[in-house]
């Protein structure tokens, strides 16, 4: 008699798997899924997704209310699309699938994949899956840095926002131009600076006249409210980077920090001739 699993589904879509299109879509998943549970008559009791969420990393937050469900008992069947919805390291995929999941008493099965648990079935298909999804995973990370590479190299500005007194070209967001909003800001630090006074000096004249901080004016700029909790007044070790930034002398100084690997995403600063 087949038993009645009570189901937790789970879904994962990556910035890189968008460029496969709607057959891989959060929606898509759900769906396909959902139907494949109404079939065998279970339990549907969770749908936990991650989208946008690398597979690389298994600190996210619909994989981690996935495993709250199975360790307290809500689940005792995963569900995915395929393994590599699961995850893109071969080792901690294969960690959950063959250690983990079967551990806390819970039954996996990546349909298109045909991995099941209960039935080890396809156990070297599953194993080679792994593997092949951990090197796009590689493959897809040595890309993304070659790109990035070229655009420093090229003289081009990668960032998330312009360094205060500059803004993004609204025809090319690689290209800084003077911002006539905040560069009168960066002026004075430097005039103030020639005159002799320190950076603590610096920047308690702009917090008495009220000069909103550089995450202040990005904000501001954004027209969205600050949740970052960080403080919107200046201090001295803003003010120093400032002054201490090859940018006002009109050099483009990136690429200053990296990731260990693309598995380990621990920032670490780079040689100078990086």
């Amino acid at each position: 008699m087949q038993e009645n699993y009570n189901v937790g589904i789970y879904c994962r879509l990556s910035r890189d798997d968008e460029r496969a299109g709607e057959s891989v879509s959060i929606e898509n998943q759900k769906i396909m899924l959902g139907r494949y549970v109404q079939e065998q008559g279970w339990n549907l009791v969770s749908v936990r997704c991650d989208d946008g969420v690398s597979g690389t990393t298994f600190d996210r937050p619909g994989f981690n209310e996935l495993l709250n469900d199975v360790s307290t008992g809500r689940v005792n069947l995963v569900l995915c699309k395929d393994l590599s919805r699961l995850g893109r390291d071969y080792i901690e995929t294969g960690r959950y699938v063959d250690i983990v999941f079967p551990s806390m008493g819970c039954r996996f099965i990546a349909l298109n994949d045909g991995v099941d648990t209960l039935h080890k079935n396809n156990e070297m298909i599953a194993i080679l899956k792994n593997v092949m999804n951990d090197l796009y995973a590689r493959d897809t990370s040595n890309k993304i840095k070659a790109v990035k590479q070229s655009t420093f190299k090229s003289g081009k500005y990668v960032g998330c926002y312009a360094p205060i007194g500059y803004r993004k070209s609204p025809e090319d967001k690689h290209v800084l131009e003077i911002d006539p909003v905040t560069a009168p800001i960066v002026r004075k630090i430097f005039d103030m600076r020639l005159r002799g006074d320190t950076f603590r000096k610096i920047a308690r004249t702009l917090n008495e006249e009220c000069v909103p901080s550089p995450r202040g004016f990005y904000y501001m700029a954004e027209g969205r409210p600050n949740l970052r909790g960080e403080t919107p007044y200046w201090n001295d070790v803003t003010v120093k980077t400032i002054l201490r930034n090859e940018v006002y002398l009109g050099h483009m100084v990136q690429n200053k920090t990296g990731t260990v690997s693309y598995k380990v995403h621990k920032q670490i600063s780079k040689p100078k001739e990086d």
